[in-house]
């Protein structure tokens, strides 16, 4: 493959029906390429969903994997746009914008929580599909109220990022508590509490002081936790936005 091939889009590559074996059989597909990944990352993270593995899996070789997704960045790109079709998206509810965008905040958390290996990527923009297909949803709950097209994606991208770090945070107590069979409060009670104690009996950090003594977020349930950063990011929006549209 040339370097010029090697950047061409996953999305532009027409996908060759290959056949092969006694009778020309009909031979693997993209999406049961990528279904096979996915199912791998789910169970044993992204680094185990190797071409070799899957091919394993799908009982065939390697090689013969790389005439439907070229390279890794493919599989990846693939994947990645596969669970995003997991959202579900309705019709755009004509000016509650609000109610849109938590439920796309919401439905993206869900695919976040199924698929943890998401978390632990950092990827540039693959425009895939189902991609696409969020990113315009998001658009146009904000489209029609005057905003220039950077601000509705900057104000849209305030949504992405905060459910991005959530999900990242949530995961990261999770695998915690997978691996030592404490939550997030039994730690806390454990290991931070005297240590904390310290630092409050110390005097140095007034304002931490008060987050210790006032704070409610580490007692918050997740979902109540999650539910009230976005609360915050909306209202961040709503204030963007002509005075009869909040």
């Amino acid at each position: 493959m040339s370097a010029a091939e090697q950047q061409v889009s996953i999305w532009m590559r027409p996908e060759n029906v290959v056949r092969s074996g006694p009778g020309r059989r009909p031979g693997y597909s993209r999406a049961q390429i990528t279904e096979v990944a996915i199912s791998i990352a789910d169970a044993e993270g992204i680094d185990a969903a190797t071409m070799r593995r899957i091919a394993q899996e799908l009982g065939t070789g390697a090689m013969s994997l790389y005439r439907y997704v070229p390279k890794r960045d493919d599989l990846i790109d693939l994947m990645l746009d596969a669970v995003l079709g997991e959202i579900v998206l309705p019709e755009p509810s004509g000016g509650d914008w609000r109610t849109d965008l938590s439920l796309v905040a919401h439905e993206t958390r869900a695919v976040g929580l199924r698929h943890p290996w998401q978390a632990t990527l950092a990827r540039r923009p693959a425009l895939g599909p189902n991609s696409l297909r969020v990113y315009d949803f998001m658009l146009t709950t904000l489209d029609g109220f005057g905003l220039e097209i950077d601000e509705m994606t900057s104000l849209c991208g305030m949504v992405s990022d905060y459910v991005a770090s959530a999900v990242r945070d949530e995961i990261g107590w999770l695998e915690h508590a997978r691996h030592t069979g404490m939550d997030r409060r039994q730690w806390m009670a454990q290991y931070v509490g005297p240590y904390v104690k310290h630092v409050i009996e110390s005097g140095k950090y007034p304002m931490f002081n008060r987050t210790i003594r006032e704070g409610r977020l580490s007692h918050l349930s997740p979902d109540t936790r999650f539910q009230y950063g976005l609360d915050h990011v909306l209202n961040g929006i709503a204030a963007a936005l002509p005075d009869a549209t909040r």
